[in-house]
């Protein structure tokens, strides 16, 4: 699944392609990419109509635009006609993307030819000649329209409003972590991906922020001293940092900007994926271990496991 780093590449390119335009048109061409909006394909696209794309935002590994304008409601009543739709109010709405496993959103020419996972296709009102694309082979993903969290300066649809802010947010509270993290009396990486406690850590920079800070992934947070907790934090922006800089971790040519760029943070990692391959530090082979459905991948000599 896609991480912090590699939603805000998306995030960065939507914001220079796609923020600030108008919506003319939206084709939805699988019914799975939208069955998050359960009112359906046409109330999809037609909410959408004629509403003006504002700064794209993210928090964590979550994605959207808000959307403002006249909409439906203000195209049909101009044309003499009743609305598909009785929309929501549109200063409050905003479209929110699941990337999924696969999904991809991409700004292409119109007239690039279609990618054989094309699910959405999104136009817009100008003369800019390029339109938005969601691309999913294993539409695990899709998008949704939802009504906005009332005065959030972010915008934040309400259906995501329990997610916690992640750590290279301005916002987001040291000391109110530490103080949560050992409240919850679990293990460092579970904590880690806990979504509500920390957003926009998944499996991979987990794993390689844990070896950064040779802490084993069973680690209790309940022994976890003010500093070391800065320490992990620490460990956790510079590994998101630096893998941002080079465009995230992709794998098989997934998780690319919106131009379809790979990033290459994956010649970087220190541990995840490095199965029997020696330590960056002390030369002793990484293991992998099953976790939860998923791998851990440390260090046996640098991360220890806590003492039972």
């Amino acid at each position: 699944m896609p991480e912090l780093p590699e939603v805000e590449v998306v995030r960065r390119g939507l914001e220079r392609w796609v923020s600030g335009r108008t919506i003319d048109a939206v084709e939805v061409r699988h019914p799975r990419a939208i069955r998050r909006h359960t009112a359906g394909a046409a109330d999809f696209a037609a909410r959408l109509k004629g509403l003006r794309v504002g700064v794209a935002r993210r928090r964590g590994k979550y994605l959207w635009l808000p959307v403002t304008g006249g909409g439906p409601a203000a195209q049909t009543a101009a044309e003499g006609i009743a609305p598909l739709v009785t929309p929501s109010v549109t200063h409050g709405l905003a479209i929110l993307a699941h990337l999924g496993m696969s999904g991809q959103l991409l700004v292409q020419p119109h007239d690039a030819p279609d990618e054989k996972h094309l699910r959405i296709r999104v136009r817009f009102d100008d003369d800019q000649d390029t339109e938005l694309r969601f691309v999913d082979q294993r539409t695990f993903g899709g998008l949704s329209v939802h009504d906005t969290v009332p005065g959030d300066a972010d915008q934040l649809p309400d259906v995501i409003a329990h997610i916690a802010r992640d750590p290279l947010d301005p916002a987001f509270d040291d000391a109110a972590f530490h103080d949560a993290l050992r409240r919850r009396r679990t293990t460092v990486k579970r904590a880690l991906l806990d979504q509500t406690l920390i957003s926009g850590v998944g499996n991979i920079y987990a794993d390689e922020a844990l070896w950064r800070s040779k802490l084993h992934y069973e680690r209790p947070t309940a022994t976890f001293t003010r500093p070391r907790t800065a320490e992990l934090l620490g460990h956790v922006r510079d590994v998101m940092n630096a893998a941002l800089a080079v465009g995230g971790t992709s794998f098989d040519s997934l998780y690319v900007n919106v131009n379809g760029e790979s990033g290459y943070f994956d010649r970087s990692l220190d541990a995840y994926g490095r199965e029997d391959e020696p330590c960056r530090r002390c030369g002793t082979p990484i293991r992998r271990r099953p976790w939860m459905n998923r791998s851990s991948y440390f260090c046996p000599r640098c991360q220890r496991p806590p003492r039972a």
